[in-house]
């Protein structure tokens, strides 16, 4: 006995989806139909649990661990709580889950005939995390972005009942867009983990050293190459934002707030010079609120 209290599986799993809150983009917000809420944040608390478990992030305590059917002093074994997790997700497909978190999934599953692919997607970027901490080329980042970020979309889809081939591949490019956004913002807290997602053929063109990553405030070649991984994640969110204009109603504002998300964050990034280093640089709401009003302009348009 340690003295610590134990978190409650129902606090654990709370915790965990009040994270949504700081997400560049609403993750479930008001004006979609309750069960699209609903299912939305059954889809992101499973997403934040896995990446936490990735991270190291859990609640303290063992209590996620404990659900998984993991001795929670083998807790910071993520290996092994990513394990204990894909277990637990195929039983919502076939049986009934032990975390929280996957058992308010399940219904969501069931009622919009979710495969099990984009799930383990997310687990196996997971893994990934714990073996692979470099990235030699902007290829290899996409082939991550692959597994850690575009299934989110594809889910979206899913649940909405609007997939087609097309809107898939503009989703991929928005949520591949968006995680090189995360990981521009990212970067110091990043490198406190050990992980550097700035390719290192980019890392070499620029004359940038993980050292220069390091330091408290970015130099002129920092800023330089943030800049340029800023441009090809733009790029990226222009080749999906006609996914934007392809849907129809309160499913459009939503897809608007994701992109919209992403360029207020890469406005961001630019009114800070590119300097990322003293901490993630956050988009107002008042610029976040412009750019879905242009993104919704632009969806008109072409629509």
């Amino acid at each position: 006995m340690t003295g610590t209290r134990e978190a409650r599986p129902e606090t654990s799993a709370r915790a965990t989806l009040d994270k949504a809150a700081d997400e560049n983009f609403p993750v479930a917000p008001f004006f979609l139909p309750r069960a699209w809420r609903d299912d939305l944040m059954a889809v992101y608390g499973y997403a934040r649990l896995v990446d936490d478990i990735g991270d190291g992030d859990l609640a303290p305590g063992g209590a996620d661990a404990r659900h998984l059917g993991v001795d929670p002093a083998l807790a910071e074994d993520r290996p092994a709580v990513l394990d204990a997790f894909e277990a637990d997700l195929r039983r919502v497909f076939d049986a009934t889950p032990r975390h929280p978190l996957l058992r308010a999934l399940q219904p969501t599953v069931r009622r919009s005939s979710l495969p099990a692919e984009p799930f383990l997607g997310l687990i196996e970027a997971n893994r990934q995390d714990q073996l692979v901490r470099r990235y030699k080329t902007y290829d290899e980042l996409l082939a991550y972005c692959e597994l850690s970020a575009n299934p989110v979309g594809r889910l979206v889809l899913q649940i909405t009942g609007t997939a087609t081939p097309e809107r898939v591949r503009r989703s991929d490019a928005v949520c591949t867009a968006l995680q090189i956004i995360e990981h521009l913002q990212d970067v110091t807290e990043d490198l406190g983990r050990d992980r550097v997602y700035l390719p290192a053929e980019d890392m070499e063109r620029f004359r940038v050293t993980e050292a220069d990553l390091a330091a408290g405030t970015g130099s002129a070649s920092v800023r330089v190459l943030v800049a340029y991984e800023a441009e090809r994640a733009r790029r990226l969110l222009d080749e999906g934002t006609p996914l934007v204009g392809s849907v129809h109603g309160r499913l459009r504002l939503l897809l608007a707030g994701f992109v919209a998300g992403g360029r207020a964050a890469l406005t961001a990034i630019a009114d800070a010079g590119h300097d990322v280093l003293p901490g993630p640089p956050k988009p107002t709401k008042a610029n976040l609120l412009r750019e879905v009003g242009a993104v919704l302009r632009r969806a008109r348009r072409e629509g």
